[in-house]
């Protein structure tokens, strides 16, 4: 089933010029300009939290688009839903004979008891960690977590229009995007969006004291105790921080945004042997990742409300992330652009 609306990308071809450089018309409502540009992708010098898959930086140019000023809402999912019927990867039952293929051959099948529709929720640590190397002790499955009951069966979404919806797995946002006439950013376009024409470590700049006026992360000790000096614990209502100098919100935390990108962490330094400015990238030509070799996986950007210093640091806008497709989890979301050639 396609989710597709030719009616909608066609009355924007008849409002909006096609000169990568300009628009004639207000952009689609919710949406904002990029213009055309050129930037360094990659990490930026001085950047002591960046890792290897970031490096090195590269000169890149990318044509005009529009994006979302804000990642998709529930408000905004739900209307999809209701208009498509449309049932998302946390919310179908499990298929074993298809999961046993992203793991180790020999694989023992966990009981039907657990083998139930759900996602991936975060559970905060009693007492502070002394290994962050293994995830699984701050997330577990929970059986009926999804978009619409974010935290497990008993949780709901009331009053949370205006948060960005969580629990999207690649194939759910690419849905979303079809029914819209609309796709996903490249990362090269999301990390161009997110700095905004400046050149700093964070889509504010270079001043990493002022996070919690900036972004909705994790501030105090990673995963046991949130201080909540942004004023939030879980998602943010989209909106609640600054812009950056594009007037793009939460580009830096509240919740992992999807891009179209294969991941490959080889992928920067396969760019450094290009001759001249690299043109519109749209990522790795197949999926990589030596410690995950069994499932193809994206790059996500932007960081979430569970970033931290001490963990990963993701809110730094040249911070990537890799992701299985049919991965859906309590701070995976995502925003839209449309592409103007």
């Amino acid at each position: 089933m396609k989710y597709f609306q030719p009616i909608l990308l066609a009355s924007i071809f008849m409002f909006y010029s096609c000169n990568q450089g300009s628009k004639t018309q207000a952009p689609p409502d919710g949406m904002i300009w990029i213009p055309a540009g050129k930037f360094i992708q990659g990490a930026v010098m001085g950047d002591k939290m960046a890792m290897s898959h970031e490096k090195p930086s590269h000169e890149v140019s990318i044509s005009g688009f529009f994006m979302d000023t804000t990642e998709v809402t529930n408000a905004q999912f739900k209307k999809f839903v209701t208009a498509t019927h449309y049932i998302t990867i946390a919310e179908r039952a499990i298929d074993w004979d298809e999961m046993k293929k992203q793991l180790p051959l020999g694989t023992i099948k966990p009981h039907d008891s657990i083998l139930q529709a759900g996602s991936l929720t975060f559970k905060p640590s009693e007492d502070k960690l002394p290994n962050l190397y293994d995830f699984s002790q701050w997330w577990r499955w929970t059986i009926g977590a999804n978009w619409r009951h974010p935290q497990g069966q008993n949780s709901t979404i009331e009053r949370k229009d205006n948060h960005p919806v969580v629990h999207i797995a690649y194939q759910d946002a690419l849905a979303y995007c079809e029914w819209r006439g609309r796709s996903l950013p490249t990362e090269a376009q999301w990390e161009y969006a997110a700095r905004g024409q400046q050149d700093g470590i964070y889509a504010w700049g270079t001043d990493g004291a002022i996070l919690s006026k900036q972004a909705n992360s994790w501030e105090g000790s990673f995963p046991d105790t949130n201080t909540m000096m942004d004023g939030f614990l879980g998602t943010a209502v989209v909106g609640s921080f600054p812009p950056n100098q594009f007037n793009l919100y939460d580009m830096s935390g509240n919740v992992w945004e999807w891009t179209s990108d294969w991941y490959d962490p080889r992928y920067y330094k396969m760019l450094a042997t290009t001759k001249g400015l690299i043109k519109d990238p749209k990522g790795a030509t197949n999926a990589y990742n030596p410690n995950n070799p069994y499932t193809p996986e994206r790059v996500i950007k932007g960081g979430s409300f569970l970033c931290n210093a001490a963990y990963c640091a993701s809110y730094r806008v040249s911070a990537r992330m890799a992701s299985s497709e049919d991965s859906a989890s309590e701070h995976k979301g995502f925003r839209t652009v449309i592409n103007l050639d």
